[in-house]
């Protein structure tokens, strides 16, 4: 099909398919002050539009809206369609509370009442 469209058309539909996938995920990489919408994304990666991307890697930060998903380490993979595919090399889950040390029971008490 693609060869029966003229180059300018392709191009433009090319636009507004990237444009749409920018304008309908929440998810966001953040890596200092930076920050880039993410295109796709899968359980090994991501892929972000390769032109508002400088080369990106190293330790970064996923966000879905303002919810912390992910820090992860990442290089970028391959590039391909005016994409850029990027690989967790590491990624942990973010959390909002110190982990444990130990396992606590259901059935701990959560504070202690003075008498």
């Amino acid at each position: 099909m693609s060869e029966y469209l003229s180059k300018e058309v392709r191009e433009g539909l090319e636009l507004a398919r990237k444009a749409g996938l920018k304008k309908r995920s929440r998810l966001r990489v953040r890596a200092g002050d930076a920050s880039y919408p993410v295109l796709r994304m899968w359980d090994t990666g991501f892929a972000l539009d390769s032109d508002d991307t400088a080369h990106l890697r190293g330790l970064v930060d996923v966000f879905d809206g303002t919810k912390h998903l992910y820090q992860a380490l990442i290089v970028a993979s391959q590039f391909e369609d005016n994409e850029v595919q990027f690989e967790f090399k590491r990624s942990t889950a973010a959390a909002d509370k110190a982990p444990l040390d130990y396992d606590r029971p259901d059935d701990a008490p959560i504070a202690l009442l003075p008498r």
